[in-house]
């Protein structure tokens, strides 16, 4: 189900150009520490790094070699030392050893640090701190938008959940705001712009104060994208702490997708060797299962492993001429195609009998996330003596996220909440099971699942080869809480006869619209919807909204902070490092 779009579907901007123009500032920024130097780099940088600018090209602009930053004394024997690394604390205590170990010994080098997207204040105080400050050259490489595939941006900030939903940071809003600056300065205005949520509301305003500053830079150009749409992640934690179940989905939360590739170790390739497999729209076979429900995908690998058989068999009456240019044409991309399509059968193996019969599960046992639902003192009391007291501080996490609060006397649950309590069939849920199952529920989700039609009422069996709407990410279970709020605003084209449902989600104060610049908008780019989550996305709402836009006639791009799921989500709020 690659979802192909109608003939009079918009096309999508080339986000190409943001490669190019990461690549030009990082090799500008190299070349200001002329001659060899020794490049340091963090390393959650490495992956995006390597889709921007890889060895080679690094290897053209004088950088000798290549290290990780990691807590160990530096090997380089370099006289100029360049470290590339996120904003962090220990990044700056790190640099600051290696320079103040050279002190030591005696030792004169350069060394140049390269903060990615931004540098912070708080870095600079401690690299003065240590009393190097004078000795290293400080610089940005505003890299904030990676193209991971033809609709799908990401800032490749894992940390902007926790950073902002739990402790409250908002140093990255004025990254967000200047990702959205440099998009409208490329790609035109945003005509109509819809938010929802305290962060995205402060990272509009601010990125309007960015436009206001430099309007000539878009001043007179015709938009591409007619709407954006910004969200925060904690308007809807109930979709993305559900488990995944179309294909991208599945593959994500088993073997996690990491900057839009993915590592299969010997347990899958059958070999000694791990092999690295980038997944996008390019991959013509995987375009076409990535949104399906999982459970139709085996029909389609068996019947594409047909079709490759055939193809192979062709050699057999063909003459010199004929083999020559099947090996030399053909050959090389059958094996490619048929090793992909094993990889692909062996991920499925195993899983269809464990989601077959259960829509809509929720990882780890936390269907009180779900379920947004309230926890006794009992159920608290069996968490802790399950799970162990070094995870107090994680529910103490999970309380101040909203997650889990107090019970009220009497509450008690719904036929549909218990129905869903009773999916979880998680090992580690075994243990809390009889904890949850007197779980009540104070929350609104109820209400606003019943406003916005969440849990469809199915007559007879749901059709998941023939989806007849965005449940069919949830096997026809729930509709995506956040996809459901992006459709019905743009259908009214405001928040107009909403506002219940944005009571409901304690959003009164950060809903708004601005419809500034539609007069230049042209029929086709109002078709084109750029949506940002601010705080990860999960593929289960990537396919939702790819059907919807199907559905509708649109076409959506994806822009977030990082890509989600249960198990990335719940390791941002835990206090226990693996």
């Amino acid at each position: 189900m690659a979802f192909p779009h109608r003939p009079d579907a918009p096309e999508l901007p080339d986000f190409s150009m943001l490669k190019r123009l990461a690549r030009d500032q990082l090799i500008y920024l190299l070349e200001q520490l002329p001659g060899k130097k020794d490049l340091f780099i963090e390393a959650d940088l490495m992956s995006p790094l390597d889709r921007i600018a890889n060895v080679s090209i690094l290897k053209q602009h004088e950088v000798d070699k290549l290290y990780k930053v990691e807590n160990k004394p530096a090997l380089s024997s370099n006289e100029q030392l360049c470290f590339l690394v996120r904003p962090r604390i220990k990044n700056m205590r790190y640099i600051a050893s290696l320079v103040n170990a050279d002190k030591l010994a005696g030792r004169t080098r350069k060394y140049k640090v390269i903060f990615s997207p931004q540098k912070f204040y708080a870095c600079e105080m401690v690299l003065e701190e240590e009393g190097i400050y004078g000795d290293v050259s400080c610089d940005e490489w505003a890299f904030s938008l990676l193209p991971l595939d033809v609709d799908l941006l990401s800032m490749e900030l894992p940390e902007f959940f926790r950073d902002y939903f739990l402790e409250g940071d908002q140093r990255w809003i004025n990254t967000v705001a200047q990702a959205l600056h440099l998009l409208s300065t490329l790609y035109g205005p945003f005509p109509n712009c819809y938010g929802i949520g305290r962060c995205a509301k402060m990272a509009y305003e601010l990125w309007r104060n960015l436009e206001e500053e430099e309007d000539g830079e878009t001043k007179g150009r015709r938009p591409e994208i007619g709407h954006i749409f910004l969200l925060d992640r904690d308007v809807d934690f109930v979709t993305a702490l559900c488990s995944q179940v179309v294909y991208e989905g599945l593959v994500d939360d088993t073997f996690r997708i990491k900057c839009g590739s993915v590592d299969f170790g010997p347990e899958v390739t059958s070999s000694d060797k791990s092999l690295k497999v980038l997944l996008n729209a390019e991959d013509k076979v995987f375009n076409e299962i990535r949104n399906e429900h999982f459970s139709n995908v085996f029909g389609f690998l068996s019947q594409k492993a047909r079709n490759l058989q055939a193809q192979y068999d062709r050699r057999r009456g063909m003459d010199i001429k004929q083999m020559k240019n099947f090996v030399s044409q053909e050959l090389k991309g059958l094996k490619q195609e048929h090793r992909l399509l094993s990889l692909r059968r062996f991920q499925l193996e195993g899983r269809e009998g464990n989601h077959r019969s259960q829509p809509c599960l929720c990882s780890r046992g936390f269907i009180v996330l779900l379920l947004n639902s309230v926890v006794p003192d009992s159920a608290r009391c069996s968490l802790d003596t399950h799970y162990g007291p070094e995870h107090l501080l994680t529910f103490s996490n999970l309380r101040r996220a909203g997650l889990l609060t107090e019970q009220a006397p009497g509450d008690t649950l719904t036929a549909v909440e218990s129905k869903v309590s009773k999916l979880v069939t998680d090992k580690a849920a075994g243990k809390i099971t009889d904890a949850f199952s007197s779980l009540a529920k104070r929350s609104n989700f109820r209400a606003i699942s019943k406003k916005l039609n969440l849990i469809p009422r199915v007559d007879g069996e749901y059709d998941l080869k023939v989806p007849r709407d965005m449940a069919y990410v949830f096997s026809g279970a729930y509709v995506p809480l956040s996809c459901r709020i992006i459709e019905q605003v743009l259908e009214r084209r405001s928040w107009q006869g909403l506002d219940e449902v944005v009571r409901l989600l304690n959003c009164s104060d950060f809903a708004f619209t601005d419809m500034t610049k539609e007069d230049k908008a042209s029929s086709e780019s109002l078709r084109l919807i750029l949506v940002v989550f601010l705080g990860g996305c999960t593929f289960s709402e990537i396919s939702a909204l790819r059907f919807l836009g199907r559905e509708k006639g649109h076409r959506f791009i994806f822009l977030t902070t990082a890509v989600t799921n249960s198990a990335r989500l719940m390791e941002a709020m835990s206090e226990v490092k693996a």
